[in-house]
């Protein structure tokens, strides 16, 4: 119904009732689907009619259609009535409701009795008609008392010349068991029918802008992007005709919730569609439960068993719910329309919908997913089949990504099993799946699967799940136990196929969990030192990982990082192996050894990307861990801290295992190197366990508390910490791998304790084991280097350094030697190298905001200065002005003009015309041949906000 469509039907019943005022009767039945805006309209007429019509008011339920003369009764005790006229409407309702001859249905025949009362009831109408214009308005006329219609009837035929219009509402589409009233009433001459239908889109827009209908909002306020707090989401007229189907009722309610939250809710859309459907009859509502558990999944047939109703009622109550907007070619208009009315359901009641849809789906031959959607709803099973039907859809679920699903149908398949073979199986598979979402929440199921382990139910594949589990968690006993049962099963099958991925465990624990892979693994290496290779049998992820292990400890090189980048470009996130995780993770890792920091980035940033469309918080929070790393190689500190803080927060910190200290690592050295020593100790108060120091995450603990405690004057812990380290990657064979450079730590813990020969011993023990695939190492050790030879060695050595820190990207690094580099020269009384370096140095350290080498810097300036500039311009300096000193001291400092305007609040070009008059003044050409003693004075005034990034 359109809106001006209302206002001509106004403009109609206005005419009529002018019509009436001259003694010409008229009756109208206003029809349409339900909620079409009938009982509005009919508001809407009779209060304009009410200045000078005596209206008479009733509305019909369902529940009252039992109740003799119920709707007459209504109409004659309205206020308005007369007193006279009141009594004796009073008096006669009495003696009907009393009578015993009042028909029951339209069938029956009317007694001369019953013919009396209607008779003078119509007299009480017609006398009151005499004296003044009545209007009777009855409201869902369909639900009628049987007596009050034939008494309706009776009336309707003597108003030809009275003054009496009558105005009925009924859902005609609901109306077929009064079909004889409606008959009767159609053969009347004075009779007229409105057809009132859902809005249309133009009917809708004129409802958003606020005309005809009172006070609504401009259409203009769905499209501003300035939305009200709360709002997430910008609606169109579009969406509003779609959403609400045109129904005034949900139409409102939409406007509403848009208003308050952005988007349909179940407190405003979903109770206004519950109240159109209760608002029907009770089929309509059973056949929409039935609707909202099958969903799109549902045809005519299987809504119908649903429903507990036969083919062609179902079939009506669909086009009554689609005429009144409610549905769209049978599916509800929107997901809250669908959780609503469930969640209307005693949880008794929409279980027991859910099981019979279980039950009806697959006997159709349902997909394997949608049957389990049924049976997860239900949580219950229905024998054998619904076992292995929500087994098979756990798998399409765990390809699919949708993690959630997965464990629901395994945790409900586990709790159904039967068969006590099968049982241990099913949870296995249920604790990689949990294992996925949330590694803790997975650990509850490791004492049972031991104990089948122990008791031979746990086939090889499941041994080996059990195994990573235990290992992550950092059950080590528990775990050699495991680990000697796929020995002995290898040792007694032989070569059999389902003992070929013992081969492939071995490899990946080499390179993770090494130590138990020392104490029983002395042949991994082949005879000549070549990586053995992988077994090309069994679960392929789990062969990949393998492989990418075994060229891992043997020092990651071209080769292997291009095996690496294989890996990566063949795997994807829809994957159900519980080995493509390990797959990855060491991928990435073979890169970043191997120095291909922007390749692994890149492939971090994919893996992210993917996660956001899959259930997959240990693979985001793995991968961002990862990109921290990577990030701090390349001294970029900021961002390693914030990666590794997002890994933390995807993935708390009790789920992490022995794994916590791969994040910890990157961000306890990230914290330091930019001087917040205190995060720092905060996370170093994490408590460390064994497990966590028995495999390869445990070293990147240990790296970054050895730079910690360099960083806060603690050498002697810290050459303990790399010491330990060195240790463990020695006794696992592990040297090679470039994983953390734990020569380079102790070599400046030994300087710091003053024993140049051990530093030095390190230095090329480190030199002599980096090739050219480690060029951020080599780089390192050339710095250290410098600092334990003559002067005039230096800057050879550092400028060597320098370019091999320069190609592996790691600007951390770069800072440190820079500023090595320009001690030297000043050393060398080399004074214009050593403040061109000096204001390089600057520049770098603030890029990778490394707080404690721009103070080092800050604290060097007086030294650095040289003695032309310390006697030759002091005279010029003093003459510049304040705000001229205050431009040129951030332009020693490597700021840009950009940089000082925002520092200063000024204009660039100001800041021109200041250095223009600095130049001037110190008699200098470049910016490079400012006086270094102009920092002193951001030194005394600004030390803390010196941050030209």
């Amino acid at each position: 119904m359109r809106l001006v469509e209302r206002d001509e039907h106004v403009r109609y019943l206005d005419g009529l009732l002018d019509e009436c005022r001259g003694r010409r009767g008229h009756v109208v039945v206003l029809d349409g689907p339900v909620t079409t805006g009938k009982t509005e309209l009919l508001r809407v007429f009779t209060e304009r009619a009410s200045s000078d019509v005596v209206v008479l008011r009733a509305t019909c339920s369902r529940a009252e259609r039992t109740l003799p003369l119920g709707v007459l009764t209504q109409l004659l005790q309205s206020a308005s009535l007369p007193l006279d006229i009141a009594d004796r409407a009073a008096q006669l309702l009495k003696e009907g409701v009393s009578a015993d001859a009042l028909p029951r249905t339209h069938h029956d025949t009317v007694e001369p009795e019953a013919v009396q009362i209607f008779q003078g009831l119509g007299v009480v109408l017609l006398d009151l008609a005499a004296e003044t214009p009545v209007l009777i308005a009855v409201d869902d006329v369909q639900h009628a008392d049987i007596s009050s219609l034939h008494c309706l009837l009776h009336i309707v035929r003597r108003i030809g010349s009275a003054r009496i219009m009558a105005v009925l509402t009924e859902d005609a589409e609901l109306g077929a068991q009064h079909s004889p009233f409606r008959a009767e009433l159609r053969r009347q001459s004075q009779f007229h029918r409105l057809r009132l239908a859902p809005l249309t889109r133009a009917g809708v827009a004129e409802v958003l802008r606020g005309r005809p209908s009172g006070r609504s909002p401009e259409l203009e306020d769905f499209a501003s992007p300035q939305r009200p707090e709360g709002r997430t989401s910008t609606w169109d007229v579009d969406d509003f005709f779609r959403v609400s189907g045109g129904n005034p009722l949900l139409l409102h309610a939409l406007i509403e919730d848009h208003h308050i939250a952005g988007e349909a809710r179940a407190q405003g859309y979903g109770l206004a569609l519950l109240n159109c459907l209760y608002r029907d009859n009770p089929g309509v509502a059973h056949v929409a439960r039935a609707l909202a558990v099958l969903d799109e999944e549902g045809a005519v047939k299987e809504l119908a068993q649903l429903a507990g109703a036969d083919t062609e009622a179902v079939g009506r109550a669909l086009h009554d719910m689609e005429a009144a907007g409610l549905t769209n070619n049978g599916v509800f208009r929107h997901p809250v329309a669908r959780s609503t009315i469930l969640d209307s359901l005693q949880a008794p009641d929409r279980a027991a919908l859910h099981r019979r849809a279980a039950q009806l789906m697959h006997a159709r031959g349902a997909p394997a997913m949608t049957v389990a959607r049924h049976l997860v709803e239900s949580k219950h099973t229905q024998g054998p089949w619904a076992v292995r039907v929500l087994l098979e859809a756990a798998d399409q679920a765990l390809f699919g990504g949708r993690i959630r699903l997965a464990t629901e149908c395994l945790a409900l398949a586990h709790r159904s099993c039967g068969n006590e073979q099968d049982r241990p199986g099913i949870r296995a598979r249920l604790t990689q799946a949990e294992w996925e979402l949330n590694p803790s929440a997975a650990a509850r199921h490791l004492t049972p699967l031991a104990a089948a382990a122990r008791t031979g139910q746990l086939d090889h594949g499941d041994l080996l799940i059990l195994l990573r589990h235990l290992l992550w968690h950092g059950r080590t006993g528990e775990a050699e136990t495991v680990l000697e049962r796929i020995r002995s099963a290898r040792s007694k099958a032989g070569e059999a196929p389902q003992a070929a991925p013992s081969r492939n465990t071995e490899l990946w624990l080499a390179a993770t969990h090494p130590q138990l892979a020392r104490r029983h693994q002395g042949s991994v290496p082949a005879d000549d030192g070549s990586p053995t290779l992988a077994d090309p049998r069994g679960d392929p992820w789990l062969r990949s990982a393998a492989e990418l292990a075994g060229l891992f400890t043997h020092g990651p090189g071209e080769p292997a990082a291009d095996r690496a980048e294989r890996v990566l470009d063949g795997l994807g996130l829809g994957r159900t192996s519980p080995w493509t995780e390990e797959a990855v993770q060491l991928a990435l890792l073979v890169l970043i050894c191997a120095g291909r920091l922007r390749s692994a980035a890149d492939q971090c940033e994919r893996l992210l990307a993917e996660a956001g469309s899959r259930e997959a918080p240990l693979w985001s929070a793995m991968a961002s861990a990862t990109r921290a790393e990577i990030a701090v190689r390349q001294g970029d500190l900021a961002a390693g801290a914030a990666h590794a803080r997002q890994a933390l927060t995807r993935l708390p910190p009790q789920a992490w295992g022995v794994a916590i200290g791969f994040p910890l690592g990157s961000l306890i050295l990230a914290s330091t190197r930019m001087g917040d020593y205190a995060e720092a100790a905060r996370h170093l108060t994490y408590s460390a366990t064994d497990g966590m120091f028995q495999s390869r995450y445990g070293l990147h603990y240990l790296h970054a508390r050895g730079h910690y405690y360099l960083a806060t004057n603690q050498p002697h812990a810290a050459l303990a910490d790399f010491i330990s380290c060195g240790e463990l990657m020695r006794t696992w064979d592990l040297d090679a791998t470039a994983l953390v450079p734990w020569r380079t730590g102790a070599a400046e813990a030994w300087l710091r304790l003053g024993n140049r020969d051990q530093a030095k011993r390190l230095i090329h023990d480190q030199l002599a084991g980096a090739g050219t695939d480690t060029p951020r190492i080599r780089g390192s050790a050339l710095r250290l280097l410098a600092a334990t030879g003559p002067t005039a060695r230096r800057p050879d050595l550092l400028t060597e350094a320098l370019d091999l820190l320069e190609d592996c990207g790691d600007r951390y690094e770069q800072a440190r030697a820079l500023v090595d580099l320009s001690r030297s020269y000043h050393q060398l009384e080399e004074y214009r190298r050593a403040r061109m370096v000096f204001r390089r140095a600057w520049h770098v350290a603030n890029l990778c905001d490394a707080g404690p080498l721009t103070k080092e810097l800050l604290a060097a300036t007086g030294d650095l200065s040289s003695p032309e500039t310390a006697s030759g311009s002091t005279e010029g300096i003093t003459s510049l002005t304040g705000s001229e000193r205050r431009v040129a001291a951030l332009a020693v400092m490597g700021c840009t003009n950009r940089e000082i305007a925002s520092k200063l609040h000024i204009t660039a070009s100001t800041v021109e015309q200041h250095l223009t008059r600095v130049y001037r003044k110190l008699k200098v050409k470049r910016r490079k041949d400012l006086p270094v003693d102009l920092r002193s004075d951001v030194v005394k005034d600004e030390r803390a906000q010196l941050d030209c990034g």
